[in-house]
């Protein structure tokens, strides 16, 4: 695992508005789950946080932010967004709705800005890792400095 590799868009965008960041490369450990590559990261699961992005029932796409060993509660989402109900987006509808594959989706650099909720856990440590945009690639950076370039609500989204 390489601590510098390739820039992706994510960590462009990230020095482009002076935001302080770690990158991670795992592209060539073949790890694909969450939990594996909080393994391969050396990193606690807890820190490590998936993207999913899900559709209301009005259409409304909306962002979740949760640690890869837990599981997007789709009532609870629903509710921090005000939605009757909300499911995950299709897999072949991601690229052409946020501009991220599978696997590879960031909160940062969507095509457009989504309401976006984080799991509360995110403020038990100091930095969050999550998707650089592509896969095989992680950035970390703190709440804080995320708050400069997203907008989210911290809310609890998992099942519990």
């Amino acid at each position: 695992m390489k601590k510098n590799a390739e820039k992706t868009n994510v960590m462009r965008i990230l020095e482009q508005k002076k935001i302080p960041y770690t990158s991670y490369c795992y592209a060539d450990t073949g790890v694909i789950s969450g939990k594996e590559v909080a393994f391969v990261l050396g990193q606690d699961p807890a820190r490590v946080f998936k993207t999913l992005v899900t559709v209301g029932s009005a259409g409304s796409p909306y962002v979740f932010l949760v640690p890869v060993e837990k599981e997007l509660d789709l009532k609870k989402a629903a509710k921090a967004v005000g939605e009757k109900s909300i499911q995950m987006l299709k897999s072949r509808e991601l690229l052409g709705l946020t501009g991220y594959i599978h696997g590879g989706c960031s909160p940062i650099g969507m095509k457009k800005q989504f309401p976006t909720v984080i799991h509360v856990s995110a403020t038990e440590a100091a930095t969050i890792i999550f998707s650089g945009g592509k896969i095989g690639y992680q950035v970390e950076i703190s709440l804080e400095e995320m708050k400069k370039i997203l907008r989210y609500d911290l809310e609890d989204i998992v099942v519990t």
